[in-house]
């Protein structure tokens, strides 16, 4: 199943879900997409930005030079 955002000519957004990306393509030359808001057939796929989440482990810290990065917690410690 996948999630899109379609928004129709008279720019109403709206999410459907579609069994893979050929069902939209189907469905969309069936004509059987219509807006919810105003019942206009001419619906496209809306920009939608990628849904990113945050990464669960943190980035390295910084390697230390052999002289001491003197900036960390092990600075003097070298």
């Amino acid at each position: 199943m996948i999630l899109y955002t379609l928004r129709c000519a008279h720019d109403h957004h709206f999410e459907q879900w579609f069994d893979n990306s050929s069902d939209y393509d189907a469905k969309k030359a069936a004509g059987e997409l219509v807006c919810p808001e105003c019942g206009e057939k001419h619906v496209e796929k809306a920009i939608m930005a990628p849904s990113v989440g945050k990464s669960a482990a943190a980035a390295p810290a910084p390697a230390c030079t052999p002289m001491g990065c003197g900036g960390c917690q092990f600075a003097g410690q070298h």
